[in-house]
């Protein structure tokens, strides 16, 4: 008789499922999307498939916000890093601290080199932005670079390329202790109509410039 419940438990033991570990040490586990669900591990995440399988290393650029606020359409939003149309946003450091954005692929690599003070989620292959732009004028009388700063509310596809300029941003401050992250002064209302800010006339609705 024991002998016989010996066998039957190792018959019952093959015909269950056994779970594998595949990660462990994980702090945090945010929610699949598109696909994937980001991981974190300490101060980076990374992503992994619905097998479990880890697609994304860790790495230490890809972004959520520190206070996330969900009202905000933004980079201020983002509680989790998500793929959306492909993209998760990416984040690095300039001029003394402050946060620009760009986006990886479902593989990692960088599609959309970080350039954007703030940007709203893609819809329909497009978005807007604000884009900083920075280009050098010259040396002063020490050698040292003089930079020009421009920034301007965008239009973006999601292969990165800038297809509208709209309103030319000023007032905006890049050094950590004064800057402020800036609204996004345009929408995008449907595929012919986006809507555009400025302090002095609100908001105005125009027609995108549709391209052959």
């Amino acid at each position: 008789m024991k002998k016989v419940l010996i066998l039957w438990i190792m018959a019952l033991m093959v015909t269950l499922p056994i779970s594998a570990q595949v990660l462990k040490n994980i702090d945090e586990i945010a929610p699949f999307s598109e696909g994937l669900a980001a991981v974190r591990k300490g101060k980076q995440w990374g992503f992994i498939n619905e097998e479990g399988k880890m697609v994304i290393a860790f790495r230490d650029d890809i972004y959520v916000s520190p206070k996330s606020d969900e009202t905000k359409t933004g980079v201020l939003g983002v509680k989790y890093p998500l793929f959306n149309e492909g993209l998760c946003l990416i984040k690095q450091t300039v001029e003394d601290g402050v946060p620009v954005f760009g986006f990886i692929d479902t593989s990692g690599k960088v599609v959309i080199e970080p350039q954007f003070l703030n940007i709203y989620p893609f819809k329909d292959g497009f978005t807007t932005a604000v884009l900083f732009d920075k280009t050098i004028k010259g040396e002063n009388e020490f050698k040292l670079k003089i930079y020009e700063y421009k920034f301007f509310d965008v239009r973006v596809s999601a292969t990165g390329e800038i297809t509208d300029y709209f309103e030319k941003r000023d007032h905006i401050q890049m050094t950590v202790k004064r800057y402020q992250m800036p609204e996004i002064g345009a929408k995008i209302l449907n595929k012919n109509l986006v809507a555009t800010h400025t302090a002095e006339q609100g908001w105005s609705i125009n027609k995108l410039e549709t391209k052959n």
